[in-house]
């Protein structure tokens, strides 16, 4: 049975990723946004320096976004990716957290950009001493070593159950899960140690991370901490399909003035590229990435 491949996917529903949905899809392609609106650092702003828009709530601008994405035909799937993998014949795809697997022609990622930190002493000295924010970056340097997640979204989960290949013991802190039912039951009849309910208080070790300390007093011995705080990240997402960073800052995916990254296929919009960080340049680059890659995606059916 042949599976059905789609036009457009686009991974992020801010600003960004809902003009892109809305662009592509009233240029007639097959489109489907993935990720969580609320994930959006707009989802709590106030937007008032928007052309011809007064003063506005983003939750509303979001809301409004979302409805004219699905008025011109663009559909959703309110799930994190956790992974990205080229397919042959130039096709994508992409694993969500419930395990759907989405077969895709052209990639828009607009997912924003991880900004959260654990906030507790020592994390900024100990980074790369024990302390990193990408599993899939960092795994295979903890092989046969006790590790701590810290986190209980997609990122975190799906992290523990990576390094359960590589790590000797996987811990994950939790305050609270925010997961499909499908990711948190393979993480709860898996090898990892839940922590559930708790928070790191403290992170042990001078020069090099040994453990940590909960709020309810618990000592885990552990030579790395991974702190995943959001949904998988794009930098994480788009290093496995071999897009190009910016050379200055290795931390925003490199564009040309279509919103096209190093690899074919692939668009980017919105803060993921750089700054300024504003509904104004997300939105533009969006309008530009998603004609672009309806375009790219309608010559390969």
């Amino acid at each position: 049975m042949n599976e059905t491949i789609i036009d457009v996917v686009i991974l992020g529903s801010g600003p960004a990723g809902l003009q892109a949905a809305i662009h592509a899809a009233r240029a007639k392609a097959d489109v489907l946004v993935l990720g969580r609106e609320q994930k959006s650092s707009l989802a709590k702003a106030h937007v008032e320096n928007y052309c011809c828009l007064g003063r506005m709530d983003g939750e509303v601008l979001l809301q409004e976004g979302r409805r004219q994405a699905e008025a011109s035909g663009a559909r959703f799937l309110t799930e994190d990716v956790v992974e990205t993998r080229k397919e042959p014949g130039g096709l994508f795809r992409l694993k969500t957290e419930s395990g759907t697997h989405v077969l895709t022609r052209s990639l828009i990622l607009a997912m924003g950009i991880a900004r959260n930190k654990l906030g507790v002493a020592r994390e900024k000295e100990l980074l790369g001493r024990g302390v990193s924010y990408c599993v899939d970056c960092d795994a295979g340097f903890y092989r046969g070593e006790k590790v701590v997640v810290a986190g209980g979204e997609s990122a975190a989960l799906s992290g523990a159950l990576t390094l359960l290949l590589y790590a000797s013991e996987v811990h994950l802190v939790a305050d609270r899960f925010q997961v499909t039912d499908t990711l948190a039951s393979q993480v709860r009849s898996s090898g990892v140690v839940l922590h559930e309910g708790r928070k790191v208080k403290e992170i042990l070790g001078a020069d090099q991370v040994t453990g940590l300390m909960l709020d309810d007093g618990t000592k885990i011995d552990a030579a790395g901490l991974f702190i995943e705080l959001g949904a998988k990240g794009a930098l994480e997402l788009a290093s496995v399909l071999g897009v190009a960073l910016d050379p200055e800052t290795m931390k925003f995916i490199q564009t040309d003035k279509k919103q096209a990254t190093s690899v074919p296929g692939v668009w980017a919009a919105g803060d993921i590229t750089g700054p300024p960080w504003q509904v104004a340049k997300a939105v533009g680059e969006g309008c530009v990435a998603g004609l672009e890659a309806a375009s790219f995606a309608k010559k390969l059916r």
